[in-house]
């Protein structure tokens, strides 16, 4: 353990609030029109702790296998987390869209270990960073839609309508960025798991 890995365990530590905020915001005294307030502050330290725990890591030379697993595992829980919330209250997108972000880390994370178990560690690609930047705006543009929405400035079939919308080109980069993570390791794949 090091300052970085323990600024990525605050991110997970953090997240259940926003389910709790989301579902439960009279249980903090909050009226709803602030409930989409705290939901984006919650939103932006988590992403902020994100970029600290990387910068920290490298200025510091505090770069570790344990940290490589870790930090992409905090990303999975934080957006996923978010995404079964949007699932559930106002927002109400279909679970099964939310599946599709599981079963693609749960694939993607499986890979991983086995190859990692072989000794052999598989490459990152651009595709997962812009997949892990892109939930998170997502997830950004559906809270921020619920200011206009508690404030009844949008009904609350354009809230919902937009927020499938948002979400499903999400899954639908998240299902492209595996494909192109199984084609770029091809060839480490046939090896270490035919073999």
């Amino acid at each position: 353990m090091n300052i970085a890995n323990y600024i990525t365990f605050f991110r997970i530590v953090i997240i259940p609030f926003f389910p709790l905020v989301y579902l439960k915001y009279s249980w903090f005294g909050l009226d709803i029109t602030l409930m989409p307030y705290v939901l984006i502050f919650i939103l932006a330290i988590c992403e902020f702790s994100d970029v600290i725990d990387g910068v920290v890591a490298r200025r510091k030379n505090q770069v570790t296998d344990f940290g490589k697993v870790i930090d992409p595992m905090a990303d999975s829980i934080t957006n996923i987390s978010v995404f079964f919330t949007f699932t559930q209250g106002m927002i109400s997108i279909p679970i099964l869209l939310v599946f599709v972000f599981v079963y693609r880390e749960f694939f993607i994370s499986t890979l991983r270990t086995v190859c990692a178990l072989k000794g052999f560690a598989l490459a990152a690609r651009r595709s997962g960073k812009i997949k892990t930047v892109l939930q998170a705006i997502v997830n950004f543009f559906i809270v921020v839609l619920l200011i206009p929405f508690t404030l009844d400035k949008i009904s609350l079939s354009t809230l919902q309508n937009l927020s499938i919308i948002a979400v499903s080109i999400a899954a639908v980069y998240s299902v492209i960025s595996a494909i192109d993570y199984i084609y770029a390791n091809r060839n480490y794949l046939k090896k270490f798991l035919f073999h």
